[in-house]
């Protein structure tokens, strides 16, 4: 697939097919990618055959060992987050002029927000909609470097994630503080313990749960007294294993809610073991203005 200059413009035709690529890389794969395109994974694949024989490029590797993509394909999918976005900064600012609401909001959240009491998050998002129906709002639920790098690349606008340690070209704005407590959960040696016959040296010996996310130094302490066994990228990792019976580990409060209700979970010492993490909302520093962004800050930060 080598020849001259494969690509002499980029037709509407092009960004069709790079959209599709795009989906397809961030879902996973063809199969996955069908419920969200809505088109099926045979005309999935057609359509990035297309997209290979117009950039004289292949782009991923697909068959019974899975889907992976070439290096020349994690450079074309860079390649083409840069392109997209700078697409929906067109399309933005244009619509700006016309004080409409239009276009959309790519917002990067880290798990298990939803159930906190405050629904800030979502509040913010019924205000949206409300004052642009038109708007279109795509969630991306990943880990929180990938939310900081997601809004530094531009491929978001904004993202939600735990305060640690701010990096360079973001701007940070506390949302939230949540408490999580050490849980363990029925089976467990000690679901059924008095907290006061649990001293420190016996809870500390039991297998836990390290997080692989960045938290603040603080809170990493929390977790260096433990005998981490098992590691998890986020907190619904964490809570599965904890579910076993077999480790302890923090979650959120309002996330082991429903759990502590079924009496499936409890926490462990609570009034020693626990801690409170400051959520902030991140943005990139010296953005282009962007109406439907600041419309959705400026309604987050009226739900206190």
């Amino acid at each position: 697939m080598s020849r001259r200059d494969p690509l002499a413009q980029v037709s509407d035709f092009d960004i069709r097919l790079l959209r599709i690529f795009r989906s397809v890389v961030e879902c996973g794969g063809f199969s996955a990618a069908e419920n969200v395109l809505g088109i099926g994974r045979s005309a999935i694949s057609q359509q990035m055959s297309d997209l290979e024989q117009r950039l004289g490029l292949r782009l991923c590797q697909r068959g019974r060992a899975g889907f992976s993509l070439t290096e020349e394909g994690r450079e074309v999918y860079q390649s083409a987050l840069q392109l997209l976005g700078a697409l929906e900064d067109f399309r933005t600012g244009v619509n700006g002029l016309h004080q409409h609401l239009r276009g959309e909001l790519n917002i990067g959240l880290t798990d298990n927000l939803v159930t906190l009491p405050h629904m800030r998050i979502t509040n913010a998002l019924a205000q949206l909609k409300d004052l642009g129906p038109e708007v279109q709002i795509n969630i991306r639920m990943i880990a929180p470097s990938q939310v900081e790098q997601g809004v530094l690349d531009g491929s978001l606008h904004v993202g939600v994630v735990p305060q640690a340690h701010a990096l360079p070209g973001l701007e940070y704005q506390s949302l939230y503080s949540e408490r999580s407590s050490l849980y363990c959960a029925a089976g467990h040696a000690l679901f059924y313990a008095d907290d006061d016959a649990i001293d420190d040296t016996r809870l500390n010996e039991q297998d836990a749960i390290a997080p692989t996310f960045r938290l603040p130094g603080d809170i990493q302490a929390h977790y260096q007294v433990l005998n981490c066994s098992a590691s998890a990228s986020d907190r619904e990792g964490m809570a599965f294993l904890i579910l076993t019976g077999r480790y302890i580990g923090y979650l959120p409060d309002h996330y082991a809610q429903a759990w502590i209700q079924q009496g499936r979970l409890r926490a462990l010492k609570a009034r020693q073991r626990f801690y409170d993490l400051s959520l902030s909302w991140v943005t990139r520093k010296g953005r282009r203005p962007h109406l439907v962004l600041e419309s959705f800050l400026k309604a987050l930060a009226a739900t206190r």
